[in-house]
């Protein structure tokens, strides 16, 4: 068994190109992530993961961004998913029905997307709403960590009943920065003990035992260390993987998000992320950019090969696509559609 490399890419549009192709195949991808772009159809995505799996995609997990409310790729013939600020709302009242609601939430988000072969979407976002952020928002599930925990564990429990892991993000926490990472170079000014405090908790609480994967923010923590979280030793090696214990993978956000130029030109944050400790990093959108990195030398992309790719096996989701599309017809996805629908 081959080596997963430590590239996750994008792909170009709704079929595969050669170039495509050869990318995929490189050693150095080790997973694929597919966006709007790659959606026209339930039956045109299925036939694109066909494509995939049969031109060396095979045993290279498939990812996309599909959390719900703004940030749900697929939508004709999948079901909406609520913001999840609509779950924490209901939890303010109920929390038995905020738990199971967000249960059935990953239930049916992870059983669609199984349908289509996808292995695992980039879900659930951890981050605390601080009422100041203009990328989080109403993708958090509120400002209480215990509550986001509880949440967002009833949620990966949902993704596991229908054979998806999960990935907590953005780590240690975006909510409280106002800019937009995806725009400029965010700064928390917060101290140490105050994020441990509050943004950390949740991923205390879930840990290796429900999250497969980590997604670190393009996020400054000033008075913690100077590099973005994505880029620090100290986050990722110090906290996540000392102080917490954690075991699982660590996946870049996009490195071509404005939050992760300082770092240098692509192949020079590709390295800096993993040296940093991730295991793998997203080059999304810019295929010049995706290109400089698969074209590298397989022995220059990144160490602790056997690792990582421990690590990412884990997010090959379970069972044939047939089964999950199958299940459609149950009455759990049902019940579980009409239920998350009604928010």
């Amino acid at each position: 068994m081959h080596n997963l490399g430590p590239y996750i890419i994008g792909l170009t549009g709704l079929t595969l190109s050669s170039d495509d192709i050869r990318r995929i195949q490189s050693p150095a991808v080790g997973g694929l992530i597919l966006f709007s772009r790659n959606f026209e159809s339930k039956d045109q995505l299925i036939e694109l993961v066909k494509s995939i799996r049969a031109h060396g995609g095979r045993g290279k997990p498939i990812f996309v961004d599909h959390e719900g409310g703004r940030v749900q790729r697929f939508r004709s013939g999948f079901t909406h998913i609520p913001a999840m600020r609509k779950l924490g709302e209901v939890a303010q009242h109920d929390l038995d029905m905020a738990l199971r609601l967000a249960r059935q939430a990953g239930f049916v988000l992870a059983a669609e997307l199984r349908a289509c072969d996808i292995d695992m979407s980039f879900t659930p976002v951890l981050d605390l709403d601080w009422g100041n952020s203009e990328i989080i928002g109403d993708r958090s599930l509120g400002k209480d960590p215990v509550l986001v925990a509880r949440l967002s564990a009833a949620l990966m429990n949902g993704l596991l009943l229908a054979g998806m892991q999960g990935c907590g993000k953005h780590f240690p926490g975006h909510g409280w920065v106002k800019l937009d990472s995806h725009l400029a170079l965010p700064t928390d000014t917060r101290p140490l003990s105050e994020i441990m405090a509050s943004d950390v908790l949740p991923y205390v609480q879930n840990g290796s035992l429900n999250m497969a994967s980590v997604m670190p923010a393009h996020v400054v923590y000033s008075e913690v260390d100077p590099k973005p979280a994505c880029f620090s030793t100290f986050w990722l090696q110090t906290v996540l993987r000392g102080q917490l214990g954690y075991d699982g993978a660590i996946i870049s956000d996009d490195l071509e998000m404005a939050g992760a130029h300082g770092e240098g030109d692509i192949r020079e944050r590709a390295a800096s992320a993993l040296a940093a400790g991730c295991d793998a990093v997203l080059c999304c959108n810019r295929f010049d950019d995706i290109e400089a990195l698969v074209s590298q030398p397989v022995e220059q992309v990144g160490q602790n090969a056997e690792q990582r790719s421990r690590r990412l096996r884990r997010l090959l989701a379970s069972g044939p696509a047939a089964e999950w599309a199958q299940l459609q017809s149950s009455l759990d996805y049902r019940d579980a559609v009409k239920a998350i629908t009604s928010l």
